[in-house]
């Protein structure tokens, strides 16, 4: 009987909790493009037309994004928030999160690798950028460095450690699913 239970937990629990997530966020944006449409004095027509607005606002706002005076105008403000430092701590977060999800802006050379411990041991990591930052490269010994991200298990956190090129192993192991079995710690080796 515990098996069972167990099993069924285990299988229905991650589509459970995905579908509510995913419908939490369409109701929460439905009701965000609701309240605009009623600011506007305008009765949504159908269920879903604040989440279809807020859909198109995103859309026009990337194409908007697209123009180079718009681009550089949203540049120019960005800047003169970036002055104020609480909105820039909030807002620079805020802003790399949302970089990380962007797979346009990942790196190209985003690469699965192995780097051996002391103990003999191997952790694996991801190859985060091509070079290092200057002051860091200027601090460091001579070689060829690279920032490696070592993510934590069972969160979205992890650890940047510097390493050098020929140390690394790398792995003909995607970027996912890598990632999805670091933050199982191992659990996960299924694919999508």
């Amino acid at each position: 009987m515990k098996k069972t239970l167990t099993r069924g937990l285990m299988n229905l629990l991650p589509m459970v909790l995905s579908i509510w997530l995913f419908w939490s966020l369409f109701i929460s944006l439905d009701e965000l493009g609701r309240f605009l449409l009623e600011s506007l004095s305008v009765t949504p027509p159908f269920v879903g037309a604040g989440f279809t607005l807020v859909a198109l606002i995103v859309f026009i706002a990337g194409l908007l994004f697209s123009v180079s005076p718009i681009v550089w105008l949203y540049g120019w403000i960005e800047r003169q928030l970036m002055k104020f430092p609480l909105f820039k701590s909030v807002y620079g977060s805020i802003r790399d999160i949302a970089a990380l999800m962007n797979k346009d802006n990942k790196p190209k050379n985003q690469q699965t690798v192995l780097v051996k411990q002391a103990n003999g041991g191997y952790v694996v990591g991801f190859i985060m950028g091509d070079e290092t930052p200057k002051p860091l490269t200027d601090a460091l010994p001579e070689g060829d460095w690279v920032p490696v991200l070592f993510q934590l298990s069972y969160q979205m956190a992890g650890v940047t450690s510097l390493v050098r090129k020929q140390d690394l192993i790398e792995v003909d192991w995607s970027f996912e699913e890598a990632m999805r079995f670091n933050l199982t710690a191992g659990i996960s080796t299924t694919k999508p």
